[in-house]
Parts: C-alpha cells; structure tokens; sequence
C-alpha cells in the first residue's frame, strides 16, 4: 500500500469516526424523546411564535439524521438534519449560553457546538468509503 492509498484509508477511518461519534451523541437524546416523549418543546416553540407541532421536527433531527450519518447512507442529508436540530436547541434552549463560559472555563454549551460543528463537518466532508452509501451507490465495499 503506497502513501496516497494508506492516507485515503486514515482519512475514512476519520471521516468515520467522526460521523458515528457525532451521530451517536445526538441519537442518545432522540432515544430520550422516543421513550419519554417532547416534554415542554412544542411549549417552547409556542412561546417563540412558531407552532409546536414543530417539535416533531426533532425526531426528524435526534433519531433518522444521526442514524443515517451513522450507516453513511445519504450521510449529508442526515448530517444537515442534525445541524438544523442543533439551530433550533441552540435558539431555543441555549440561547443565553452561546457567549457565556462555564463553571470550569470552557464553552457553556460545547456539547451542542460540538453536536453543531461535528454534523457540520461530516455535512462536508461525506461518509468516506466506509459506508452503505458506497454499497446503495454500487461502488462496493472498501478494498482490502
């Protein structure tokens, strides 16, 4: 294996790392809304002028986007779910926190930059080859 190929595969064994860490973090909490329900998110849609059936929305967000960046089937598409889902907790929720420093000096609310910039960045930069998208488009899987 020639330096080009070895850094194909490091860059999707990254791609893939990102994506699966990045999707799991956010369909932990869209596990949380299928089992427990919405809570107060259509009343604070409502409080924001918009119309709280709108929270259905964050099934969409919380649980097909990260699982479709996790299996790397329309991967961008489903990462691009995430970061809308994360706009709206962020406008929502954190609002107040987004120039605001925690107790231990980071970022008061790194989790959701880093569930927003992580989807993001997975929006760019695709699945990599290993994914089923590489499999539904034909491509087969990753050589050997």
């Amino acid at each position: 294996m020639d330096g080009p190929e070895l850094q194909r595969r490091f860059d999707d064994a990254g791609k893939l790392l990102l994506r699966v860490s990045v999707g799991a973090m956010v369909l932990l909490h869209g596990i949380a809304k299928v089992r427990y329900g919405l809570g107060s998110l259509p009343g604070m849609l409502e409080q924001h002028g918009l119309p709280g059936a709108l929270a259905y929305g964050a099934y969409v967000g919380e649980v097909l986007g990260p699982l479709l960046m996790i299996a790397g089937a329309w991967t961008r598409v489903g990462a691009l779910l995430v970061v809308v889902n994360m706009l709206f907790a962020i406008g929502l929720v954190h609002a107040h926190e987004v120039f605001a420093l925690g107790k231990q000096g980071g970022w008061a609310i790194e989790l959701q930059g880093l569930m927003l910039f992580g989807a993001a960045a997975v929006a760019l930069l695709g699945a990599g080859r290993f994914s089923v998208g590489r499999v539904l488009r034909g491509s087969g899987p990753p050589a050997a």
